[in-house]
Parts: C-alpha cells; structure tokens; sequence
C-alpha cells in the first residue's frame, strides 16, 4: 500500500483560510477516489486552527501549507507544517470548563496514525485518517515526548 502524493497548498495563516482548504482538500480527495471525508475534514480543522491559534503562522503574514497524499483508497494523509511557535504539539488533559485544548485529543482519536516532526521553521503535524466507514480501530499514535516519529 503505496503513498500517493496528491497536492500540496500554501494559505494565510487567517481562520478563513480553514474552510477554503476544507473544501480544497475535499475537491483533492474526491477526485482521487476517497469518499467518506467527515473525519479527515475535522482533522484538518483541528491541526490548521491549531496552527493558526498557537504558531507564528497566525501572525500578520503568516502562512500554513498543507499537503494531501492517498494511502491506497482507504486512508488520506493530511500534512500542516506552521511557521513555528515555542511549544511541541502533543495532545493535553483540558478541564472540564476550559473551552480549548482537546483538539490533539481528537485527532489521536480519529486517525490510524498521526504525529509531529521539527519542519524548518516550525513544526509539521501529520494525520492518517480513514476515508471509508468500515476501518479498524485506530491504532496508538507514535508519540514520544510530544514528537512523533514518522
């Protein structure tokens, strides 16, 4: 099961840039044969609002490229790369009353596999998530320390 390089996009880091790209990368993933995009969209919102809110990318200038590859016809691989911030992206125990801070917890849940790797100048997050309803469980992410290995 081969990755396919599907396309690849560089935005503003702007909250309206997230659904531009939702609709962008479902154009990308239909045409290339995946149908079931509910969870690869959500996925994708949580890493660009998070590249977005807690990253350089969101500065005035910033930018936020995605990259979008097919895993056979069953998985889509999303990419962020940001333009870098002082933390590491690792998913976080939020409170009961806190309105933010369960969007890693989220992704975890549902991809098959997903991580973070240093991508000058910040970080890029990645995420395999199913594209058809029958798909086994997610499996445990590869996180170390926050990073994970690709």
């Amino acid at each position: 099961m081969g990755t396919r390089f599907l396309s690849e996009v560089v935005t503003p880091g702007l909250d309206s840039s997230v659904s531009l790209l939702r609709r962008y990368v479902t154009l990308v993933l239909t045409a290339a044969g995946h149908r079931d995009l509910d969870a690869v969209l959500l996925v994708l919102s949580e890493l660009l609002n998070n590249a977005v809110m807690h990253t350089r990318s969101g500065d005035p200038g910033g930018l936020v490229t995605v990259e979008i590859s097919g895993i056979g016809d069953r998985l889509a691989r999303i990419e962020v790369t940001d333009e870098g911030a002082g933390t590491v992206p690792r998913p976080r125990q939020a409170g009961d009353d806190e309105d933010f801070g369960r969007g890693l917890q989220l992704v975890e849940a549902l991809s098959a596999r997903w991580g973070a790797r240093r991508s000058f100048p910040g970080f890029m997050v990645w995420a395999e998530v199913p594209t058809v309803e029958d798909q086994p469980p997610p499996a445990a992410p590869l996180v170390s320390l926050g990073v994970a290995a690709e």
